[in-house]
C-alpha cells in the first residue's frame, strides 16, 4: 500500500512500507523504527528521522569513537583499500593535495593516505566527538566538530572521503551540495555506501538485515538512486563498483544467534564487539568476493568528479 511518507533523497511524498527493525547492535533504544522504499527513486529511508536522538543512538562505544585496532581480517581490508585508493591517488593532478575525511572518527583512515602519496600536505576530518577530535589533532590532522553541513572554509579539497557516511544524514542531497562546494577542480570524491539492491537486504529487509545499522542508517541507495539524486549538481560518477557486504551478513548472522540464544549481545557488549565478529566477518567478505561476479553485493564504492 502506497503511504505518505517524504523520502530523504529525491523529497517524493509516496512509498511503501519496507521493514521495521530496532537496535539490535548497540541496544541504545528499544524503540522499533520503520523503513519505507521510496516509489520514484527506489531509496530506502527511515521515517520518521530520529534527529533528536544522536546523543542516544551514537553511544560513547560506538565504533568509529574508539581507538582503531587492527584485527587480521581488518589488515587484508587495509591492504586492499591502499591498492585501491592508490590508483584513484594516481588520477589526481598537482604537487600539493588537501584531503578530507567527512565522518573520519579518529582520523585512523587519514593515516593511511597519508602513506600512500608523499604530496599530501592537508588533511581534515569533519564529525562530532572531543576524544575523536583529540586523537586526530595528535596524529597531525586537523578537525571540525560538528556537521559538515555546518563546515565553513575557503579550502578546496583534492580528495574528499564520504566512507559509511551519506546514509546517516537527513539531507542527502544537502551534503553532496556541500562536497561539490568543497572539492576542486581536478579533485575526486568516494563514497562508500550501502546498495539495497542487494541478496541480503531482499532476504531479510523483514528480519534484521544488518545494513539497516538501525537506527543510524537513514537513508539506503541503489546505484540509480544515488545518481538520480545528484543529478542537477555539479559533479558526475567517474567509476562505480559493487564490494563486499560482509559487516551486514556478520551483524545479520549475530542477531540470529542472539534470537536462538547462543550469543549474549548488550549495551555493554555490542555486537560489533562480540568475538564473533572478526571471524564471521572474514567468512562473509570470502563468501561475497567468490559471489561478486554473478550478483549485486550489499556496499558500494562511488567515485565523483566535477563536471565541468
Amino acid at each position: 500500500m502506497i503511504m505518505s511518507r517524504t523520502c530523504l533523497a529525491c523529497k517524493s511524498t509516496e512509498a511503501k512500507h519496507w521493514g521495521t527493525a530496532t537496535d539490535f547492535e548497540y541496544y541504545s533504544t528499544d524503540e522499533n523504527y520503520d523503513f519505507y522504499k521510496c516509489e520514484n527513486c527506489a531509496s530506502v529511508f527511515i521515517d520518521p528521522v530520529p534527529e533528536s536522538q544522536l546523543s542516544q543512538i551514537y553511544p560513547n562505544n560506538y565504533y568509529s569513537f574508539k581507538p582503531h585496532n587492527e584485527s587480521f581480517v581488518q589488515k587484508i581490508k587495509k591492504s586492499l583499500d591502499q591498492k585501491f585508493f592508490s590508483k584513484l591517488f594516481k588520477r589526481i593532478p598537482g604537487e600539493k593535495l588537501a584531503v578530507l575525511d567527512i565522518g573520519g572518527g579518529s582520523g585512523w583512515l587519514l593515516d593511511l593516505v597519508k602513506g600512500i602519496d608523499h604530496r599530501i600536505d592537508y588533511t581534515c576530518v569533519v564529525d562530532f566527538d572531543e576524544k575523536a577530535e583529540a586523537e586526530a589533532r595528535a596524529n597531525g590532522h586537523d578537525y571540525f566538530n560538528g556537521r559538515i553541513e555546518d563546515y565553513q572554509t575557503d579550502k578546496k579539497y583534492d580528495f574528499i572521503l564520504l566512507l559509511n557516511l551519506i546514509e546517516h544524514v537527513a539531507d542527502p542531497k544537502a551534503v553532496m551540495a556541500k562536497v561539490q562546494d568543497l572539492l576542486s577542480d581536478q579533485g575526486m570524491a568516494v563514497i562508500k555506501t550501502p546498495n539495497v539492491d542487494s541478496l541480503d537486504a531482499k532476504l531479510f529487509k523483514n528480519k534484521y538485515w544488518g545494513g539497516y545499522h538501525c537506527p543510524r542508517h537513514w537513508t539506503l541507495f541503489t546505484r540509480e538512486s544515488f545518481a538520480s539524486m545528484i543529478a542537477d549538481l555539479n559533479l558526475k560518477e567517474e567509476s562505480f563498483s559493487y564490494t563486499q557486504g560482509a559487516p551486514f551478513w556478520t551483524f545479520t548472522s549475530l542477531f540470529y544467534l542472539k534470537k536462538w540464544g547462543l550469543i549474549s549481545i548488550s549495551k555493554e557488549r555490542p555486537a560489533v564487539y562480540h568475538p564473533l565478529n572478526g571471524v564471521l566477518n572474514g567468512l562473509w567478505a570470502a563468501f561475497d568476493i567468490l559471489r561478486s561476479p554473478f550478483g549485486k553485493t550489499s556496499q558500494m564504492f562511488i567515485t565523483l568528479k566535477k563536471k565541468a
